[in-house]
């Protein structure tokens, strides 16, 4: 009998990986989620808009963590038969003994190619940077030896790792950092990388450098290394929903109320109970009304902030300076649906109507605001109502609440995209047939201003006995999919009485996460 409750706040991969495995691996807790917006998924939920599939930011599933890898693969079944593009092209890829056909069956995970590339100017380089023969070409032989040199000298002279600047350019060299990563920084994070701290360096690009880059571009063609062995950024194949991540969020949800637990959508915490000890419930306001909800373990994905703002004047004033002015970053996507795009496929890899191949393309250019571009048909043929005439692109963009950018008309700022494509040459005006503008807020957790003293504030939400902070807002942590969901699964186990609450912090923390399994 389930005489417990698990108050769980947020319905992300976090809160539902952590649903999920309450009502899997305990007899007596019950886990009652709250939802702000009226889906799950979070930040890694897939939108529908006249047929059309686009994810939020574009979330690739890989982990070296097999306990994530089984855990897709119970909710969503490996693909059996290759998808219709393969199909079509006669391209190679990954299948399952007896795993569903994806032009029958809806539940069902694709095994998706993985290309991304830097759009520099006005040419295609690859991410990570490598020095093949075509950077070379692109880059011309002058600005080649100028990044060789300066990456020599990182690879002697090293800086003192004071911020996310220096980390860069001991990984990578002055001429790239100044290439490839400063200017692309300070699009997205909106400061310079010199007032980064280095942290988010460490735990997204870890033990990723030009070296291990080249090494990979040598080696993998002779097979002599292996997707366990390589960095996250170089993996070459990904898992992926037949219609967007969101799908994976959407079965999940199903599979947590048919095992007896809630969810409650439209749903806003406004309001934490807590004698800074213990929490003893939460106001919410659902659907228009306010109520109020009790439990005996509460377990917060919401953003720091707004948790420590619900709890109000007990919340001691030091702590309260720190989490009330924790920065973040706000997103903003576009969606294209376009006749053609101009972007010619200038790779090996075949694709329909021979479009670019790529997943995302990160835009370096100066000129341009837009930080990434995703091609969808790329992702999922499933997610384009006409994959073989259409092509689905989105423009992201980052942004603070309240600037230019946020508050514009959503036309105007569509408008803005379509000109900045056209700027780039991807597409003509005339050749969008649809659009839309998404905006998602505190999005990107940062790491500058009063984050430095952010341990004040980590210690004071651990020192609230039966409260714990999981997933990426929930910990002020820029972290995967995967290491939010494995979040969720460590709190399970830790009130279960496996481990303590310093588990949780330390998901994405090791150096070698991403290195070895």
């Amino acid at each position: 009998m389930r005489n417990k409750r698990a108050v769980i706040i947020g319905a992300g991969p976090a809160g539902l990986s952590a649903a999920y495995n309450f009502l899997k691996y305990t007899d007596d807790i019950l886990p009652v989620l709250f939802e702000e917006n009226d889906c799950v998924g979070g930040i890694s939920r897939t939108v529908f808009h006249n047929g059309n599939g686009i994810d939020l930011g574009g979330h690739r599933l890989f982990s070296k963590s097999p306990e994530i890898l089984d855990f897709w693969e119970e909710v969503l079944p490996l693909q059996g038969v290759v998808p219709i593009d393969d199909k079509i092209l006669k391209r190679t890829i990954t299948t399952a003994k007896d795993g569903p056909d994806p032009d029958i069956e809806d539940k069902v995970m694709l095994k998706r190619r993985r290309v991304s590339r830097i759009y520099y100017l006005r040419k295609f380089f690859d991410y990570p940077i490598s020095l093949k023969l075509s950077t070379i070409l692109n880059m011309g032989i002058g600005r080649t030896f100028c990044a060789g040199f300066s990456y020599l000298k990182s690879c002697f002279v090293k800086r003192e790792e004071k911020s996310l600047e220096d980390f860069m350019i001991n990984r990578f060299g002055k001429v790239l950092y100044k290439m490839f990563f400063e200017k692309y920084t300070q699009k997205v994070w909106g400061l310079h990388p010199k007032e980064i701290s280095k942290e988010w360096g460490e735990q997204r690009i870890k033990g990723l450098s030009l070296s291990k880059a080249v090494l990979n571009a040598i080696l993998s063609p002779l097979k002599l290394i292996s997707n366990k062995q390589k960095e996250t950024s170089l993996i070459e194949e990904f898992f992926y929903p037949k219609y967007g991540c969101g799908q994976l969020w959407n079965y999940m949800a199903d599979e947590i109320k048919n095992m007896g637990g809630e969810i409650h959508l439209n749903s806003k915490v406004i309001g934490v109970y807590s004698d800074n000890e213990t929490i003893s419930g939460i106001k919410v306001l659902e659907n228009g009304q306010e109520k109020d909800y009790t439990g005996n373990y509460y377990i917060s994905s919401m953003p720091i902030k707004d948790f420590v703002e619900d709890i109000g004047d007990a919340v001691p004033e030091n702590v309260r300076n720190v989490a009330l002015n924790l920065p973040y970053r706000d997103y903003i996507l576009l969606g294209f649906y376009c006749d053609k795009i101009n972007l010619k496929n200038n790779t090996k890899i075949p694709t329909i109507n021979n479009i670019c191949p790529d997943n995302w393309i990160y835009i370096q250019e100066d000129d341009i605001t837009a930080g990434r571009m995703q091609i969808m048909n790329n992702w999922s043929p499933y997610l384009v109502k006409d994959f073989q005439n259409k092509v689905f692109l989105s423009l992201e963009y980052f942004s603070n609440e309240g600037d230019s950018l946020w508050n514009i008309s959503d036309t105007d700022m569509i408008n803005f995209g379509i000109s900045e494509l056209e700027k780039l040459n991807v597409v003509k005006k005339e050749d969008v047939k649809d659009s839309i503008r998404i905006k998602v807020k505190k999005a990107y957790p940062a790491y500058f201003g009063v984050y430095k003293d952010f341990d004040i504030v980590k210690n004071y939400l651990n020192g609230i006995n039966n409260l714990y902070c999981i997933g990426r807002n929930g910990q002020h942590k820029y972290n995967n999919m995967d290491h939010s969901m494995l979040s969720g699964i460590e709190v399970v186990k830790i009130i279960s009485g496996n481990g303590d609450k310093s588990v949780l912090w330390n998901v994405n923390t090791e150096k070698v996460y991403h290195e070895v399994k």
